[in-house]
C-alpha cells in the first residue's frame, strides 16, 4: 500500500457528501483510497497506484499554487491526465465563473470548459452531444453574461418546431399556444439563470427574443447572441437560412443531439450537412460532448451508454 501526504483533510471537495466524491475517484482510478490523518493511502494494481500518485501530486500542486478546487474539478483534471499524463493542469484552472443575477455558473467537465472558451473565441460554435451535457444551459449563461457586459445588445433564442409524436394541429390553442411547448425548455433555462421578473422585462422590451426558427427568415441579426437549439431537427434549407442571419458583432451557438433526430428523413438533418460542409473552416468551432459531460441524474449517463451500445449492435446487423 502506497502512502502520500494529503493536504485536503480540511477541504471537503475531495470527499463530497458522504464521501461520494472519494468513492467516485476510487472507481475511476481503479484503486482503494483511504484517508488517515493528513495522509492518503492508495492500494491496488501497481500501475494504477502509480497513476493515482501522479494525479494527486498534480492536484496538490494546484492547491499549493492557490487554486481552490471544487468536486467536479478533480474529474476535469482526471480527464486531462487520462489523455496526457504530462498535461499541465494550470492552463485549465481555475475555471472562470459566469456571475449572473441569480447564480454563478462554472463548467463541470473538460468539454464544457472548451465549449465556453470556444464561444468566447469564435463567432460560430456547434455544441454536439446527448441530452443533459449543458449545451443549451451554458450557451444561455454565456448569452446573459455577454448581454450583462454589453458585448451584445440582444439575445435571440430559437428552435425548430418539429413534432415528436404529436401533430401541431391536434394541440389546443392558437398558433402561439401550439408553438409554446417547443420553446418551453429555453424559457426554463432562462428563468433558472436569471430573476423571472428581470427576464420578463427583457422579453417585453424585445432585448431577449424567444421564437420558432421560421420567424428568423429574412432577418439580419446585428449585435446579437443567437442560440439555435435542437438543431438536429432543422432541414438543410433551415440551417443554411439560420447561419446566414448573423450580422456584425454577433455570435451564433448551434446545439444539437444527433442521436435524437425527429425529422421524417433523419439523414436530411441540416446539422449533419453543416458538420460535413463547415468542419474544414478554421473560424468555426465544433465541440463534441459525451456521457462524461452529463450533469443530470447519474442514471442518465447509464441510459445514454445503454442506448449507444444498443444502436452500435443494430448497425452491425
Amino acid at each position: 500500500m502506497e502512502k502520500i501526504t494529503h493536504p485536503y483533510t480540511k477541504n471537503n471537495a475531495i470527499f463530497g457528501v458522504l464521501d461520494r466524491n472519494l468513492k467516485k475517484l476510487e472507481k475511476r482510478l481503479g484503486t482503494s483510497l483511504t484517508v488517515r490523518g493528513d495522509c492518503l493511502l492508495i492500494d491496488g494494481d501497481p500501475k494504477k497506484v502509480e497513476f493515482a500518485k501522479s494525479f494527486f501530486k498534480k492536484i496538490n500542486e494546484l492547491e499549493e499554487n492557490g487554486y481552490t478546487l471544487k468536486e467536479e474539478d478533480f474529474h476535469i483534471a482526471l480527464d486531462l491526465l487520462e489523455e496526457d499524463q504530462t498535461q499541465s493542469l494550470e492552463d485549465f484552472f481555475p475555471a472562470e465563473a459566469l456571475n449572473l443575477s441569480r447564480k454563478s455558473v462554472t463548467p463541470k467537465s473538460l468539454n464544457q470548459q472548451e465549449y465556453i472558451q470556444a464561444i468566447k473565441t469564435y463567432d460560430l460554435v456547434f455544441g454536439i452531444g446527448p441530452a443533459g451535457t449543458g449545451k443549451t444551459y451554458l450557451a444561455m449563461a454565456l448569452a446573459l453574461s455577454f448581454l450583462q457586459n454589453k458585448a451584445v445588445k440582444r439575445i435571440i433564442l430559437t428552435r425548430p418546431a418539429v413534432e415528436a409524436g404529436e401533430k401541431l394541429g391536434f394541440l389546443p390553442g392558437d398558433i402561439h399556444q401550439k408553438i409554446n411547448p417547443y420553446l418551453r425548455p429555453l424559457y426554463d433555462a432562462l428563468f433558472d439563470l436569471t430573476q423571472r421578473e428581470q427576464a420578463n422585462r427583457l422579453i417585453e422590451k424585445g432585448i431577449i427574443e424567444i421564437a420558432p426558427l421560421a420567424y428568423m427568415r429574412g432577418r439580419t441579426l446585428n449585435s446579437s447572441f443567437i442560440i439555435l437549439d435542437e438543431a438536429q431537427n432543422t432541414t438543410k434549407e433551415q440551417m443554411k437560412m439560420m447561419l446566414t442571419r448573423s450580422g456584425f458583432d454577433s455570435k451564433v451557438v448551434v446545439t444539437a443531439d444527433i442521436t435524437q433526430i425527429d425529422l421524417p428523413q433523419p439523414k436530411k438533418s441540416g446539422v449533419l450537412q453543416a458538420i460535413q460542409i463547415l468542419s474544414p473552416i478554421k473560424n468555426i468551432a465544433f465541440i463534441y460532448f459525451n456521457e462524461k459531460d452529463v450533469v443530470r441524474h447519474p442514471l442518465v449517463q447509464k441510459i445514454i451508454k445503454a442506448y449507444e451500445k444498443a444502436e452500435a449492435k443494430s448497425l452491425k446487423r
